[in-house]
């Protein structure tokens, strides 16, 4: 059982992970290549940063670190062929509709009882994710659609073996899982063409940074939060896009945009604030 200190800690480093999470947009419009190979590209340089800076690895190949890797390659490559086939902001949406498969099998498979509470705080935050991302919500290309949905299944069924792993390392399972996006992007990659000083910048940045430092964070944090923490308090990263476009373009959020994304604030802290105080 983790006490609040370790929640609180916990709490930060997924805040931490949102923060990097959310850069992803930007740097991938720097990256002339098609969405599989940019997935395996960031994918092969997560991979060895993350082996490179581990201090200990242990690689048991049992089958909850395989299906854990499995399903990390499958959310990150899902998201990026749903960003290039749809509209970032349908993308986004459905990727988070993992925290509705996260209360609908979490107590079945790792028996973590979603709460009235929980429940309430799931519809709330994806209501306000809906007024978040209004603006930029469209009919968009089925096929991106149903791809990102299938990113938020693979994040749900990520976050539930990275948990069920808590008493070990998690790490194992997102090298394995950005090997495993190397691999299925590498004919892509071979077939694209030559990148920029600039795109080959931003791919690195996108695979030790936006990946490599936010995972590394995230391995940490699920050992002391629940399945559904681990989903809810990261939605802040489609929040955070809008930020790096305000500094670094002068774009202004809409005033749907900024009561959407309060709603969603209030209710992660809330959320937060009283799991916290219920340890206590």
């Amino acid at each position: 059982m983790s006490t609040p200190t370790e929640q609180r800690y916990a709490t930060g480093q997924l805040i931490i992970a949102a923060l990097l999470w959310s850069t992803a947009g930007l740097l991938i419009k720097h990256i002339d290549w098609p969405p599989l190979a940019v997935a395996g590209g960031r994918g092969f340089f997560a991979a060895l940063f993350l082996a490179l800076t581990a201090k200990r690895l242990n690689f048991t190949w049992s089958r909850i670190q395989i299906l854990g890797g499995i399903f990390y390659a499958g959310c990150t490559v899902c998201f990026c062929v749903a960003t290039k086939l749809t509209t970032a902001a349908n993308a986004i949406l459905l990727q988070y509709t993992a925290p509705v498969w996260i209360a609908l099998l979490g107590a079945m498979v790792l028996g973590e009882r979603t709460t009235r509470l929980d429940w309430i705080t799931v519809v709330v935050v994806i209501g306000g994710m809906g007024l978040f991302l209004a603006d930029g919500l469209a009919v968009g290309n089925l096929a991106g659609d149903v791809v990102a949905l299938f990113a938020g299944i693979f994040f749900a069924a990520m976050t539930i073996t990275l948990r069920a792993q808590k008493d070990g390392s998690p790490l194992e399972s997102i090298i394995l899982g950005n090997a495993l996006a190397f691999v299925i992007g590498l004919p892509s990659i071979m077939g694209a063409g030559n990148l920029s000083l600039d795109g080959w910048t931003a791919l690195i940045v996108l695979g030790v940074v936006q990946l490599g430092f936010s995972y590394r964070f995230y391995a940490r944090a699920i050992k002391h939060v629940t399945a559904l923490q681990a989903v809810l308090i990261p939605v802040l990263e489609p929040l955070l896009n809008p930020v790096w476009v305000l500094l670094l373009m002068g774009e202004k959020p809409t005033l749907l945009a900024l009561v959407g994304g309060a709603i969603v604030l209030g209710s992660v802290t809330l959320r937060s604030m009283i799991s916290l105080r219920t340890k206590r």
